[in-house]
């Protein structure tokens, strides 16, 4: 009954519903895939598409692919196969500076180009961090080419990026034949050369910024968290803890007060010391035995004011949450990490932004940083338990070294079964990840982790957009709209116009999102046109995958946003010249290598 009322009207509903989701992936009213999945249930609701064409989505090849490449790329990872290359760069760093740096963005793009970007570049920032501490620099100036030079590298192969998998699927789904997995790699090696000399001679436009790690304490000047219990006797009795001078001096910072299992952290200034509280400082070397000294501190029993429960070493790390991160949507309040771990938030970096007034109530995203002070094992446990990464230095956690040729020799068969056209590229990869799963380069419960799920459900959502697009005619209306105007015009033009209207939208909505839409566009103006469409579907590929204008556009800009302490416009003002050399690129060689008149 709904689908016959709205019948006459479907073009425009879903063109009001596509509007209105692209507002919503602007705007960030809910997370890009929770967003997806509305519009679609409003889709369904209405009877614009039915269950079996939602069910219909899934025969795509494009989500098994996605998850296989996620999953081969988890091995890589856990197995230690990238550990040398980040220990080769950060020793050299130091003694050759620039040559280093060529070397640690070109590897960077390669790697990229063969597994996924996101695991890639949560392994290379504390790399990064490092040789930025060793060639006495500020990461800032790293961790934005890092995520550029990952970004570039992923256009030079069609598993590259999930982008390109899935403007391939899309582009099928709509009669074109395959693109071969090194069909795009000749404009892509270009775009990426051209795009790391861009980078490296803008290194310039790069801030210098302070990022929150460069607040932990340095090696010379170690602390410790120390525990006291107030005994009966204690003069600090019955005085607010915030008001007692022993635990207020310059070097010395009160972080909690404890009462039976409760901690009072969060209502520090209005605490008044009980018998048997626990107080914890964090204090110096010298300062732990002033207060020894002083009779402030003393591990006798007798002692008339407080009686030590031991001082462990303490380092403040910087850790960065993952998109696979445990702790994801999770506040602070209720990790409880003081009581789980021992140890203690500092501060909660977002965006270029410290919440420090309500860090330990809001929600934690993608991308955040946070600041944690404890005792080393207790750190690398929670780093390790919730996934997260250690921005401070690179990880230490153990490697399945002795699988690392295997997990290489699994990527370099399904790159080489790809090239000679053994089977799909989806087939392959699904082989790849039942490989690597069996011969335990990672465990079942890692690869589930590894997998973006978000991604996935994205995609899905987007696809089944996409056929409630083609059911309605909205691809048609829209290249009759826009083929009326560019008809008579250079078949280069129109490459240019598809180019710009991707690029565009994939500043401000998300890249997958991009390609389901605009792919169908690019090939119905192309045919209409009488052009071919193959470089149109191209240039949707560089389009959708060079989003180098802000740190929303793609993932990866999002890990380094925070992490090197940036600023929105740090990205505008260095990611617009790397869009137009792209597009520079791309306007000059997509012509030469497909060209645009059969």
């Amino acid at each position: 009954m709904i689908a016959s009322l709205v019948e006459p009207f479907g073009a425009l509903i879903v063109a009001a519903v596509v509007a209105v989701l692209f507002l919503a992936f602007a705007r960030e009213w809910r997370s890009p895939e929770v967003s997806a999945a509305v519009a679609v249930s409003v889709l369904l609701v209405i009877g614009i598409i039915s269950v079996d064409d939602l069910l219909g989505v899934l025969s795509n090849s494009a989500p098994a692919t996605i998850a296989g490449m996620f999953i081969i790329s988890a091995a890589l990872v856990r197995t230690g196969a990238l550990e040398a290359f980040a220990r080769r760069v950060t020793a050299r760093a130091k003694l050759h500076p620039q040559r280093t740096l060529l070397f640690f963005l070109v590897a960077i793009a390669v790697m990229s180009a063969f597994m996924n970007n996101t695991p890639l570049v949560m392994l290379m920032i504390p790399v990064a961090v490092s040789m930025a501490r060793e060639m006495q620099s500020s990461a800032s100036k790293l961790l934005i080419p890092v995520s550029f030079s990952a970004i570039l590298g992923g256009t030079c192969t069609l598993i590259g990026t999930s982008t390109n998998i899935l403007v391939d699927s899309v582009a099928q789904q709509n009669g074109m034949t395959p693109f071969h997995i090194f069909e795009i790699a000749p404009l892509g090696i270009i775009v990426a050369t051209v795009g790391i000399g861009a980078l490296l001679l803008s290194k310039r436009l790069l801030p210098d910024r302070t990022t929150v790690s460069s607040l932990s304490v340095s090696e010379n000047n170690k602390k410790f968290v120390l525990e006291a219990v107030i005994e009966d006797n204690s003069p600090h009795v019955g005085k607010k803890a915030r008001d007692v001078a022993a635990f207020n001096r310059p070097d010395r910072q009160l972080i909690d007060v404890l009462r039976a299992t409760f901690s009072l952290r969060r209502h520090m200034h209005d605490v008044v010391l009980q018998p048997g509280d626990v107080v914890v400082l964090r204090t110096s070397v010298a300062e732990l035995l002033s207060m020894k000294e002083e009779g402030d501190l003393t591990t006798a029993p007798e002692t008339e004011h407080m009686q030590s429960l031991g001082a462990r070493a303490s380092t403040v790390v910087e850790v960065l949450i993952g998109p696979d991160s445990g702790i994801l949507g999770k506040t602070l309040r209720h990790l409880r990490l003081r009581r789980r771990y021992g140890v203690y938030p500092i501060a909660l970096h977002r965006r270029g932004a410290n919440l420090a007034e309500r860090f330990e109530t809001t929600a934690l995203e993608v991308g955040d940083t946070l600041l944690i002070e404890g005792a080393q094992e207790d750190l690398r446990r929670l780093v390790e338990d919730y996934d997260l990464v250690n921005v401070t230095e690179p990880a230490a956690r153990g490697f399945r070294r002795a699988k690392a040729p295997l997990a290489i020799g699994v990527m370099v068969a399904v790159v080489v079964g790809a090239a000679l056209g053994v089977m799909p590229i989806a087939g392959l990869a699904v082989i790849g990840a039942a490989t690597v799963l069996v011969t335990r380069c990672v465990e079942v419960d890692e690869a589930v982790q590894a997998v973006d799920w978000r991604i996935l459900g994205l995609i899905i959502a987007m696809l089944g957009i996409g056929v409630a697009m083609d059911k309605v005619g909205l691809v048609q209306g829209i290249v009759a709209i826009i083929a009326p105007v560019l008809n008579g015009l250079s078949p280069l033009f129109a490459l240019g116009v598809i180019y710009i209207i991707a690029s565009v939208l994939t500043e401000v909505v998300t890249n997958n999102a991009v390609a389901v839409i605009v792919t169908p566009i690019a090939i119905a103006l192309a045919t209409s046109l009488g052009i071919d469409p193959r470089p149109f579907v191209v240039a949707v590929m560089f389009a959708a995958s060079a989003s180098f204008l802000t740190p929303i556009g793609y993932q990866t800009n999002t890990l380094v946003y925070s992490a090197g302490g940036y600023r929105f416009f740090d990205f505008v003002r260095v990611g617009a010249a790397i869009n137009l050399v792209v597009f520079a690129m791309c306007m000059i060689f997509i012509p030469i290598f497909w060209p645009l008149v059969p």
